[in-house]
């Protein structure tokens, strides 16, 4: 029988961003202060650290990585190490491997940034001046000011930034990002722009950013907390609810992580109330920015008033041994074999018509509430899909590489989807909707254009 509190290690997803892979490595011990200069022996030492912690540890590489593509990533960094480099310079090196792992949950990453970007603001540095995202073309255009503030220049793309072609710096931080595939790593960079952009280019005072049309607009560095670490620790964000006309309602999930469940529970409680009273048709359950957390509230806080039938959350597996009687740090296979109970008793029960809406953040836990739902037909899943894999790693294990001081990350086991199909590899949608940054309702309102009725089995 597979260990279930083994299972429940998945709310450790990735970032993120997939953002709870990243936020692991606050809790890290810090390590020795690295000097100002890193020697490239210190450097190479980290990268054989590095790769051997990852296959004495991973439980099954081949999961997501493309061993000889790794290997030749692997040497190319490796002969890139021939002189000194600061930490982030060493970071710029290290992480070029990143997408060679192609899993969220696998990534050689600044320890303590949330920490370190707020401890920047907070002694009168700044960041790159907008929130940004890359459009289908792969251009970075402007979403908001930092922050989420409002822009004149939204939707604007652009063309240079500081004299160097804006195209050239994405494919730079591209070519370091961690994630299952370039959507999804090109969605994580989007999110985390101001992060990468200020470790490969640093963090200026003024910013000179020629737009589409070669207007060209003079900036200050901003100092406000950028949006993804103000709805982190903002419940109101993360977590919404609305009635809508003609019997739908909107339940925003933005994280299966937050440290007062008591709180969340509630919240969907209240939700699953307001519906019953209300006489609600259709539920639509938005997990675009869900990186993940942990089961129990997709579980508890969502399938007790949806599921109708037994359920598990996973098929076959395979994961690092941790129990009595193991070896330590075996590879185990082995199936999923307890189910979890309905709640026949639930008095909110909800019968209605239940969407979920994903996108290419939507990662870790969230993915499997999203295979769940799809392989009980509990609801249907709508969105963007081909971003990330159905088959999760979870478990995530942070380590301090001992020189730079930097963070890899990596997961203890792999998770097969619940009917254990294989394919599709990637997550799917029922209904593929597209998704743009400036108009986040839209795909909502797609849906809601649908004949109630109209759900797929």
């Amino acid at each position: 029988m597979f260990d279930s509190s083994v299972f429940h290690t998945v709310r450790r997803g990735a970032l993120a961003l997939a953002t709870a892979v990243l936020a692991s490595c606050a809790s890290l011990p810090t390590p020795s202060v690295a000097p100002e200069t890193l020697s490239p022996e210190a450097v190479r030492a980290d990268l054989r650290f590095a790769m051997e912690t990852l296959e004495r540890n991973h439980p099954d590489l081949a999961h997501s990585v493309d061993r000889s593509e790794l290997e030749r990533t692997r040497m190319e960094v490796e002969r890139s190490l021939d002189h000194p480099l600061t930490r982030d310079e060493a970071w710029a090196a290290l992480a070029r491997l990143n997408p060679a792992f192609a899993d969220g949950h696998v990534l050689i990453g600044p320890q303590g940034w949330r920490e370190a970007s707020r401890a920047h603001l907070a002694s009168g540095g700044g960041f790159f001046p907008f929130e940004v995202f890359l459009g289908p073309d792969g251009a970075p255009r402007i979403l908001s000011a930092l922050g989420g503030g409002a822009t004149a220049h939204a939707g604007r793309a652009l063309t240079r930034i500081n004299g160097q072609d804006a195209r050239e710096v994405v494919r730079e931080l591209m070519s370091r990002m961690h994630g299952d595939t370039p959507l999804f790593r090109a969605a994580l960079l989007s999110q985390r722009w101001w992060l990468y952009y200020g470790k490969l280019h640093g963090t200026p005072a003024r910013f000179e950013l020629e737009l589409d049309g070669a207007e060209v607009v003079r900036v200050p560095a901003s100092r406000e907390l950028p949006a993804m670490l103000q709805a982190e620790e903002d419940f109101e964000r993360l977590y919404r609810f609305e009635l809508l006309e003609g019997g739908d309602a909107l339940l925003t999930l933005g994280s299966f992580s937050w440290p007062d469940k008591a709180r969340y529970f509630a919240f969907t409680q209240d939700a699953f109330s307001r519906m019953r009273t209300a006489g609600t048709r259709r539920l639509i359950i938005d997990l675009r920015a869900n990186g993940g957390g942990d089961d129990d509230m997709w579980k508890e806080g969502i399938l007790r008033y949806v599921a109708d039938r037994p359920y598990r959350a996973g098929s076959s597996y395979r994961k690092r041994s941790r129990k009595p009687g193991e070896t330590t740090g075996q590879v185990v296979a082995g199936e999923i074999t307890s189910l979890e109970e309905p709640r026949v008793d639930e008095p909110l029960r909800f019968k209605g018509e239940v969407w979920l809406l994903v996108g290419p953040l939507t990662y870790s836990s969230a993915v499997l509430f999203s295979n769940v739902v799809q392989d009980y037909h509990f609801g249907a899943v709508a969105g963007v899909g081909d971003a990330v894999r159905v088959r999760q790693s979870g478990g995530v294990q942070s380590v301090a590489l001992p020189n730079t001081g930097l963070m890899l990350s990596y997961p203890r086991f792999v998770l097969d989807r619940p009917s254990g199909a294989r394919e599709p590899v990637l997550l799917r949608p029922d209904v593929v909707l597209d998704d743009d940054p400036l108009h986040p309702h839209a795909a909502v309102d797609v849906l809601l254009s649908r004949p109630v009725g109209s759900h797929l089995p």
